[in-house]
């Protein structure tokens, strides 16, 4: 398995739609930057969040959460409470061929104030908007911005095509469109 540089996502993003919309290039003016990296892509969120309530009587499942354990939030600023955790969505549609498999890591700009970005790896043939945990380790509010970069994708590509796809496997998260909570189907 080899790590693709940029010039491989610049081609299979054109030729085949892997990331739309696509920044060709690093996009930094006066915002955290996105877009086409050396060996990667830095994608960004959309202005769609889920901030998880604080409340003594919540207690979080991830095979039966309760519908009211998230309050809806659209907004260009989401500011992430003390120690809080919001969900959002990525404003790319991501469509990965059968060969490739992707990890995230969170940037070091938001690293550097206290924010964790969670992303599990987008497996082979898994499509749609990516949902994104976004941790405050911090003890004081968190700003994330909409529209700009938050985490660096990776690509790993293998010699072999996978024996079964995350859409083979009709994978529960497969083409999600908003941001999806957990689930056990």
């Amino acid at each position: 398995m080899s790590i693709r540089p940029d010039f491989w996502i610049r081609k299979m993003a054109k030729e085949h739609g892997m990331i739309e919309p696509f920044a060709d290039n690093q996009v930094r003016k006066g915002s955290i930057s996105y877009g086409i990296s050396a060996y990667g892509y830095d994608m960004r969120i959309s202005n769609e969040f889920k901030i998880l309530r604080v409340a003594s009587d919540l207690t979080l499942d991830p095979k039966n959460m309760p519908d009211d354990a998230f309050e809806n939030f659209v907004g260009d600023v989401c500011v992430i409470p003390p120690h809080g955790l919001i969900l959002a969505k990525s404003v790319e549609y991501f469509r990965i061929p059968r060969n490739i498999l992707t990890v995230t890591q969170g940037k070091s700009t938001y690293a550097r104030v206290g924010v964790l970005v969670n992303v599990t790896p987008f497996e082979p043939e898994w499509e749609g908007f990516v949902t994104i945990a976004i941790t405050n380790l911090s003890g004081n509010p968190v700003k994330v911005y909409a529209n700009e970069g938050l985490a660096q994708v990776l690509f790993f590509e293998s010699e072999d095509a996978c024996e079964k796809s995350y859409a083979d496997k009709k994978g529960k998260y497969q083409a999600q469109k908003t941001i999806t909570g957990a689930k056990i189907i």
